[in-house]
């Protein structure tokens, strides 16, 4: 069966940096179950893996646009401290719900801390930068009514509810 929208896709993949760095692996896991076509995984890794079948294997290299998008400055703020009330202690990587620039929920992180100033990014910590996924597609198949209805799959290396 080949991998097409609204298949229940298995991958087990190795995600690294252009400096060769492993970013993130489902080594030792399960592998990554996903609903082709459903925006569950990036863009440019779900192209690429159109058409293959299990036991494939691919290697690939996704520019920006087609992962979490190019680095936007505009996403990077400074806040004072005040801001974050109630939180004690505030440190580097720290991530926090905000109201995004179009008033929707996004994550930021705290990139720097100056005295009273807080420096939070909006961005994506991998945006702006090119990912290469080594994969083995390790099964695929008819995805079931309920999981084409929460637009995610259920069970190992899926959703659980």
């Amino acid at each position: 069966m080949l991998i097409a929208a609204n298949k229940a896709v298995s991958i087990d993949y190795t995600l690294t940096n252009d400096a060769g760095e492993v970013i993130d692996s489902s080594a030792g896991g399960a592998p990554l179950a996903y609903l082709h076509g459903a925006g569950n995984i990036i863009v440019g890794l779900e192209k690429a893996l159109e058409g293959k079948q299990a036991g494939d294997e691919l290697t690939v290299a996704i520019e920006p646009v087609d992962a979490y998008g190019e680095y936007s400055a505009e996403l990077v703020a400074t806040l004072n401290r005040s801001m974050f009330e109630g939180v004690d202690e505030l440190e580097v990587g720290m991530q926090f719900h905000a109201s995004g620039p179009d008033g929707g929920m996004q994550i930021v992180t705290i990139r720097d801390l100056d005295g009273d100033d807080v420096i939070v990014d909006g961005n994506h910590p991998l945006a702006g930068q090119r990912l290469h996924f080594q994969v083995k597609v390790v099964s695929v198949r008819e995805a079931l009514a309920e999981e084409l209805a929460h637009g995610h799959i259920h069970g190992e290396g899926g959703h659980h509810h």
